[in-house]
């Protein structure tokens, strides 16, 4: 069994498993009788912005089980290597799943290849593992994520989406997903600058969660009181690191504070 692993010819993890065991992988498992969609857990709202040789991700985390808060404190954002990431909305359990198979994915063709993918290279795969769940995505167990990484050839951070059949779309400057991303992406209309430095597009990501939590039920606001902050990760020349608790919870008690004056949050000027 051991040399199934040595010089298979194939650097594409997903694929080794599909010959060899496509019992494994989620998107082979037998269809469901009816749909079950409402009756799992639902990750919501997830934030990409690129910032001067970077890209930050956000995302809330709460889960949602139709009209139930499932879980307050769910992880939705990964890292997938040293300088990507990518973030779930939709089913809480597939989207992990496909998260931690993605990360296998790009560190054995790392390791088969000598050599990273690029980054649309590894847009394209996640495409492919996203279109590989259609089946159950029928069914009702959607996984939308959203991927973002740092472009060394670009100097820059990069930003793709995806349709539930794995359509990659590459977004300039910003985007949102899940149940509150129509509020989030306004809210970044109003607060986004380009080239603006990492921590002020922190700032704009943590205020446009809120924004989003503040209009969608199934997006959860910073708890304060149990202390569970947003997730948010940085992706730059320096590689992948997910800010501490104690970094987030600092930039959510300035949002907070400035709240408490205005409501609404900032104003966006007019010139």
């Amino acid at each position: 069994m051991s040399q199934l692993f040595v010089n298979n010819g194939n650097s594409s993890f997903s694929e080794f498993v599909g010959s060899h065991a496509p019992d494994l992988l989620p998107s082979r498992t037998q269809a469901l009788a009816t749909p079950i969609g409402d009756q799992v857990s639902h990750a919501t709202t997830i934030i990409a912005a690129t910032c001067a040789g970077g890209v930050v991700m956000a995302g809330d985390r709460r889960a949602t089980s139709g009209n139930m808060i499932s879980q307050r404190d769910v992880e939705k954002v990964f890292r997938t290597d040293d300088y990507s990431c990518m973030g779930i909305a939709g089913t809480a359990s597939t989207g992990i799943e496909m998260a931690r198979l993605y990360r296998v994915e790009l560190e054995h063709y790392e390791k088969m290849e000598g050599r990273t993918l690029s980054v649309a290279g590894k847009a394209n795969r996640l495409a492919t593992m996203i279109r590989g769940n259609l089946a159950m995505a029928m069914q009702g167990l959607v996984v939308v994520p959203l991927f973002a990484a740092y472009d060394p050839d670009k100097d820059a951070g990069r930003i793709f989406s995806y349709d539930v059949a794995g359509g990659p779309y590459e977004r300039d400057r910003f985007d949102a997903i899940g149940s509150g991303s129509i509020f989030a992406r306004g809210s970044l209309k109003k607060l986004y600058r380009d080239n603006a430095p990492a921590q002020d597009i922190v700032m704009a990501a943590i205020q446009a969660l809120y924004d989003a939590a503040d209009d969608d039920s199934a997006t959860g606001g910073p708890d304060v009181t149990r202390k569970i902050w947003p997730i948010v990760a940085v992706v730059d020349g320096e590689g992948f690191r997910r800010l501490s608790d104690d970094e987030v919870s600092g930039v959510v008690e300035r949002m907070l504070a400035e709240r408490m004056i205005s409501p609404d949050g900032p104003i966006a000027p007019l010139s």
